[in-house]
């Protein structure tokens, strides 16, 4: 899971500081998610998800597929 964050990170040219500023937290917790030394709390990995436009379950190693999933109406 952390190394899907820290690539899909890297794939969009984006530092620490700037994801940290999207999900509103600090760069050490943000470096602390990535590095595996913090438990990534759902509401964060649900934003995380909505960012990159893909699924938590990707996010987690559930899945390869990057696409989400159809919205429940």
């Amino acid at each position: 899971m952390y190394q899907r964050i820290r690539d899909l990170r890297e794939d969009s040219d984006l530092t620490q500081t700037q994801m940290a500023g999207v999900l509103g937290c600090s760069q050490q917790t943000y470096s602390a998610y990535e590095l595996g030394q913090r438990m990534i709390p759902p509401e964060i990995l649900t934003a995380l998800a909505r960012y990159y436009n893909t699924s938590v379950d990707y996010l987690l190693g559930l899945t390869d597929e990057k696409h989400p999933y159809p919205r429940a109406r």
